[in-house]
């Protein structure tokens, strides 16, 4: 099942994605069930599935083309972001292997949706792309062990990560290269786990202009999404709607020689095989 936030006929909503091929549309649950505010208050009230089920009978409102995507989830209480999760990552930054997840935080106003500007800030050229698979909490938990953490995933969707470079490393703290406004890309829609089978084999590739800049499966996490989730929900509780961005493979722009940044008019993508994929066009502003 997939759900997906979006903008139609200038207001906000969310629904499911039934139909396939060029067949693909929306069925808008916002509109049918306005006790809901928006698609966190679905994960809130635990009616996900038993909803989704229901909506997926119904032929589509409205086709892709005719909606403006929205972040998945539009307002999330928290952004937690795993830094260096990828082995090949770690190398190409120097890093040395750390016993904990390293975790920072980006703001839920930094998000923009699928095939929305993602801003180069006129403050520096060194806008960079990580492709992630960010996973979207579905139940209120605090201390979860490892061994049931997964049943606390709503689903899982792409994520560009978009880092300034020069702001991101201006301390140790990662901060301010990561919420400059409208560089963290989230989507196109969540996919809920049954419909992906073997998390591990979770594909992310990312591509420049078509040109492949990042590939790995989820196996090669150093910090899974059990351990994450675990870990996290250590420090704080975790409630529905929280998205956990999970790392980025090597293969950063900032690592290549030369560096590879973003610039006016590039395309980038973040392919995540089975979920979909994530399409930003870059501006500058």
């Amino acid at each position: 099942m997939r759900w997906l936030s979006f903008i139609h006929d200038a207001e906000e909503s969310f629904g499911v994605v039934v139909g396939s091929g060029t067949q693909v549309g929306v069925v808008d649950v916002g509109q049918r069930h306005p006790e809901y505010v928006d698609l966190k208050h679905v994960l809130a009230d635990q009616a996900l599935e038993e909803l989704g089920a229901q909506m997926s009978e119904l032929e589509a409102d409205w086709s892709l083309d005719a909606i403006e995507f929205l972040p998945v989830i539009t307002a999330p209480d928290k952004i937690l972001c795993a830094g260096v999760n990828y082995k090949a990552h770690m190398q190409e930054t120097g890093r040395d292997p750390t016993a904990q997840p390293t975790i920072f935080v980006r703001f839920a106003a930094a998000q923009i949706g699928h095939e929305q500007p993602m801003i180069r800030p006129l403050e520096s050229q060194r806008l960079d792309f990580e492709g992630e698979i960010a996973l979207i909490i579905g139940r209120t938990g605090r201390r979860i062990p490892r061994e049931s953490a997964l049943d606390y995933v709503a689903g899982y969707s792409c994520y560009n990560d978009g880092s300034v470079r020069d702001f991101q490393r201006h301390t140790t703290q990662f901060t301010p290269g990561k919420n400059f406004v409208g560089t963290g890309g989230f989507g196109p829609w969540l996919m809920t786990a049954d419909e992906i089978g073997d998390l591990d084999a979770l594909e992310i590739t990312t591509r420049l202009n078509g040109e492949v800049m990042q590939n790995a499966t989820a196996d090669l996490l150093i910090f899974g999404f059990d351990e994450l989730i675990a870990y996290c929900s250590t420090f704080t509780e975790l409630v529905p709607g929280d998205v956990i961005v999970t790392g980025t493979p090597g293969g950063v722009g900032a690592a290549r020689t030369p560096p590879v940044f973003m610039d006016e008019g590039d395309l980038i993508e973040i392919d995540v095989k089975p979920i979909g994929v994530l399409r930003n066009r870059v501006t500058v502003g």
